[in-house]
C-alpha cells in the first residue's frame, strides 16, 4: 500500500502535525499588533509580509508549537521533542514565506490563493525537519492530503465564530 504507516510513523506524524497546526492556527487568536514587516515594503514596492503577519502571532504560534511539542513529549515520550520544535518554527517561517509570495503576486492581505494557503506552514515544518528527521514517502503524503481539508474546515469554523474577517 502506498500509503502504509507503521506505528513508528505515527509518533512521527504526531510530532509534525500537532506543533506546526497549532503554530499556524493560535495567531487568528493572539495576533494583533505590531507587523512583523514593521510596515516595510519589499525592492518591488509592496508589503513584506502584509499587515496581517505580527509580531505577538509569531511570538504566540511559535510558542504554543512548542508547547505542544512539549505535551507530546511527557504524553508519548518518544524524545522527539526536538522535532515539534522544528516544526513550529518551519510552520511559522512557511507561513510567512506564503505570504511573502502572496504579496509579491499582488494578492492583497487575506485573500486567497488555492494551496499555497493550504500548504504553506505544512511545507515548511516539513523543510526545516528534514535536514534532520528524514521522512519516508507515506508521512509526507499523508500530511499534504490531510492538511488541506483540515485547513478549509478550520478556516470555516473560525469564520463562522467571528474569529476570522474572510472564509477562507
Amino acid at each position: 500500500m502506498l500509503l502504509a504507516l507503521n506505528y513508528n510513523d505515527i509518533y512521527y506524524l504526531v510530532y509534525l502535525i500537532a506543533p506546526s497546526y497549532i503554530a499556524n492556527a493560535i495567531p487568528v487568536l493572539f495576533g494583533g499588533g505590531r507587523s512583523l514587516d514593521f510596515g516595510k515594503y519589499f525592492i518591488d514596492g509592496k508589503r513584506i509580509f502584509g499587515r496581517n503577519k505580527t509580531i505577538k502571532g509569531f511570538i504566540c504560534g511559535l510558542t504554543f508549537g512548542i508547547v505542544a511539542s512539549i505535551i507530546g513529549e511527557l504524553i508519548l515520550m518518544k524524545e522527539l521533542i526536538f522535532l515539534g520544535i522544528l516544526a513550529s518554527l518551519g510552520s511559522m517561517l512557511g507561513d510567512l514565506f506564503g505570504s511573502f509570495i502572496k504579496r509579491r503576486l499582488k494578492i492583497g492581505s487575506g485573500s486567497p490563493l488555492p494551496l499555497v494557503d493550504q500548504l504553506d506552514f505544512v511545507i515548511g515544518a516539513l523543510i526545516l525537519t528534514y535536514p534532520i528527521y528524514r521522512f519516508n514517502f507515506s508521512i509526507v503524503a499523508f500530511m499534504l492530503l490531510i492538511t488541506p481539508p483540515i485547513h478549509i474546515a478550520s478556516n470555516a469554523m473560525a469564520y463562522l465564530l467571528k474569529l476570522k474577517k474572510q472564509f477562507w
